[in-house]
């Protein structure tokens, strides 16, 4: 019998709120919004990150398991979104009285030009993510990191020639009961570029250079505005019931970068 060491126990009575194993590489089957509204499959590249609680008691967590169950479901035609079951198994498997799982990935969107109308591929970073706890339950999140650019008002106040602008980088996290609603990556990144100066694209012509520019020129935000912008957004979302935003803006004059935060549960 080869000795279980992680069961050992350990005198220092002091639980462990998070371990496991991160950065574990899996194709992930996510649901795509396609052009009529419904939904289709597709598979992306993903970077897993698992934990548990821990007792006290014990020396440790068993960390293969943490794989092992991660490919029973891959297995089971698995869908990103369905991650319940998972932190079910994870909490049961691990002794543990929470558990944790979050899945990050590129996703791509095809993005047309503004005039031109050229077609190119949009990538965000986005994440799926649930957690399940004996005193709060089960709670899912989606999340979105959306590159946009800002125009400052003041430097458009001010300035005879122009204003400076910037690339900032908005990130979303959003919860609800996903066993009851679903929310669309597609229409949380669309909203997000809603509340810029402008939007990014990947592929440019000078028609739509000129168009973005005058765009942005047009409508100066702090990220103050985009935040309170992106929020009142939220406010009126009746599915989602927490949210979080946060915002940078890389700044092209100054040696900082601007900074808001925002954090709610209805």
């Amino acid at each position: 019998m080869i000795k279980d060491v992680q069961n050992q126990k350990d005198l220092r009575n002091i639980p462990i709120q998070k371990v496991g194993v991160k950065d574990v590489e899996i194709p992930l089957k996510i649901e795509r919004k396609t052009q009529d509204n419904k939904s289709e499959l597709e598979v992306v590249y993903a970077r897993a990150k698992m934990s548990v609680s821990l007792l006290s008691e014990f020396k440790g967590t068993h960390m293969s398991r943490f794989i092992e169950i991660l490919n029973h479901y891959h297995k089971e035609s698995f869908v990103s979104t369905d991650i319940k079951d998972v932190l079910y198994e994870m909490k049961k498997r691990l002794n543990a009285n929470s558990a944790y799982l979050k899945f990050s990935f590129k996703y791509f969107i095809k993005k047309h030009a503004p005039v031109s109308n050229l077609e190119s591929l949009m990538c965000y970073d986005c994440a799926f993510e649930g957690e399940i706890d004996e005193d709060l339950g089960y709670k899912f999140y989606l999340i979105v990191k959306v590159p946009i650019t800002t125009l400052c008002p003041c430097s458009k106040e001010i300035s005879k020639f122009g204003a400076h602008n910037q690339r900032a980088l908005l990130r979303i996290k959003v919860g609800y009961d996903d066993s009851k609603n679903h929310i669309w990556l597609e229409d949380l990144i669309k909203m997000a570029e809603e509340c810029a100066s402008s939007e990014i694209y990947p592929l440019l012509k000078r028609e739509d250079e000129k168009f973005v520019t005058e765009r942005a020129y047009e409508n100066p935000k702090f990220v103050e505005d985009v935040i309170r912008d992106v929020v009142s957004k939220l406010n009126k979302n009746e599915i989602i019931d927490f949210y979080e935003v946060e915002m940078e803006a890389f700044e092209s004059i100054h040696s900082h970068n601007a900074w808001a935060y925002q954090k709610f549960t209805k």
